[in-house]
Formats: C-alpha cells, structure tokens, sequence
C-alpha cells in the first residue's frame, strides 16, 4: 500500500465523514438560527455561532463515521460503497476510523454544552440533549438496530435529522421551540424517507445483494413508487404548515414569501413524484433524488429571506 502523505490522509478522513450530507444538515441548523433571530430581533454572537455550526459538523461527521465504521463489510460488497475509505482499505485498520467517529462525537457535545456559556445554561443543556440524541438514533438505532432488520428502518433512524434546526432554533431562544422549532426540524424529518427511498430504488440491486431490506429495495418497484410519491405528498403538505404558526403574540411566524415558494417548489417535487408513479424506473428515481437535496434547501433559505423580510 502506498503511504499516504499528511495531505491526503487528512483527505480520506474528510471523505470518511460524507461531508455532503453534514453540509445540508449544518446549512438547516444555520438557517433555524437566522430565522429564530431575525423572528425575535435576538443577535448571535460570533461565539454561539461558531459553537452551534462546530457542534453540528462534528456531531454529523460522528454519525456519518460511525455509521460508515459499522457498514463496512456490505459496504465492501455494494458497488455503490466498494471505493469508501474504510472497505478500500484506504483507512486501515478499521478501529481508526471508530476512534474517530467517537472522538468527533465527544467533540460535539462539549461544543454543544458550551453553548450553555454564550447563551444561558437552559439553552446549552438542550443544545447538548439534541446533539446526543441525534446520536443515539442515527448510531445506534437507525444503523446497529433497524437498517438491516425492518424495511421502515429509515422511518424512526431518520428523527436525528430534525436535530439540527432545533438546536440552531434553541441557540437563539426558547420561545416557540416546540412549535416553529419543531415544525423546522420536523421539515428534515419528513424529507428524510423520500430522500433514502428514490436512493434505494436508483440502486436496489445493490441493497438485496447485502440483504439490507430498504423499503423501495424489497418491494415492487411499482409499489415503491407508490410510497415514493406518498411521502413526497406528505412532505410537500407538511411543509406549508410554517406559514400557519403564529407566536405567543398571536402574531404570524412567516408571510405569502414562504408559503409561494413551498408551493412553487412542492409543485416540482410533487410533479417528479408522479414522473416516478407513472414511470417506475431507476431514471426517475435518481432525478427526485438528485432534486431533493435543493428543495430542501430552497425552503430553509425562504424562511430566512422571509423571516428578514417581515422584520424589516
């Protein structure tokens, strides 16, 4: 094996992380946060900032490397993952990348506690309970309990997603958490199983050659794209349901700028679902996924041009 030179060590461990799925989750925790101070004029310093968008990366990288650490012998097989660091060997021994993933975990709740000194102790506790418990269900409940036993696996693995808006939402104020909080992190939550499931159907093969019973993998591909287009439904609807939360105030969190574009974009991603019902090929499955990632997007960057908008 060729040694690697500290550059392309450092590399492989990026890699190892999957920083593009810890870049969307560190953009929603960033955009709760603007929402949250530009709803209630509270500014954030550069410090909370700093601590919330490390915590979030690291807690993100954990589970990512962790997950990966646990993975690797179907990852060695599935065509998809053959070339990850750790089945490429490229990481090696394994027990690195474990020591890692458990280090940027140890990481991201120290972070996440010192919150609790830029902000008050309330917020840093909460901070920390939403970054452990993230861990807890991506860890040890989506991948070490349910990703190779239930095909509604990505269903209850997938709560971890909504942590990050919460914690960008509670770093700024308790107000409203458990409702526009929840309502942010719940649009990740709900995005999170149209997401895996147009994946997993683009790449069915690959899972019933590991027997890992993905929903979209073990079913028809007609029923899948049944169920496809079902959570797109329900994603799109739950994702007007901003617009109809008022404040302690009985004043309106977000304005028409929100709810045009959930409609507009929901109205894409509805119209790729039934490209996917009509047509259940890999093709389309792939082009909703590849879709999905900036919908996602578009509707945390509405709520923070809004939010800007309505406070003006």
């Amino acid at each position: 094996m060729q040694k690697q030179t500290t550059g392309s060590r450092i590399a492989v461990y990026y890699e190892l992380t999957k920083p593009k799925i810890w870049y969307l989750l560190v953009f929603t925790a960033f955009g709760a946060a603007l929402t949250a101070s530009n709803i209630y004029n509270i500014p954030i310093s550069i410090e909370t900032w700093a601590l919330m968008l490390f915590s979030v990366a690291s807690g993100s990288a954990a589970a990512n490397t962790l997950t990966n650490y646990h993975d690797r012998d179907i990852d060695a097989i599935m065509e998809r993952t053959k070339d990850r660091p750790l089945p490429s060997k490229r990481i090696y021994p394994a027990v690195k990348a474990r020591n890692f993933g458990l280090a940027l975990a140890g990481i991201s709740l120290v972070l996440a506690f010192a919150i609790s000194f830029t902000t008050t102790l309330e917020q840093g506790l909460w901070a920390t309970i939403f970054i452990g418990f993230a861990l807890a269900n991506n860890v040890i409940v989506y991948s070490y309990m349910l990703k190779r036993n239930s095909r509604t696996n990505i269903i209850l693995g997938g709560l971890c997603g909504g942590a990050p808006p919460m914690i960008g939402w509670v770093v700024v104020t308790m107000s409203d958490l458990w409702t526009m909080g929840l309502a942010m992190g719940g649009l990740v939550f709900i995005w999170i199983p149209m997401h895996i499931w147009a994946l997993t159907l683009h790449f069915k093969d690959d899972y019933n050659k590991v027997n890992v019973p993905m929903l979209t993998a073990v079913q028809s591909e007609k029923t899948s794209a049944r169920v496809i287009a079902l959570s797109t439904v329900v994603m799109v609807l739950f994702s007007i349901a901003p617009f109809f939360i008022t404040n302690e105030s009985g004043e309106d969190m977000v304005s028409d700028v929100y709810l045009w574009t959930a409609i507009a974009s929901g109205a894409l991603m509805l119209g790729l679902s039934v490209w996917v019902a009509i047509k259940p090929m890999e093709k389309a499955a792939w082009t909703l996924f590849k879709f999905s990632s900036p919908y996602l997007a578009v509707l945390f960057i509405a709520l923070m041009v809004d939010s800007g908008y309505s406070g003006l």
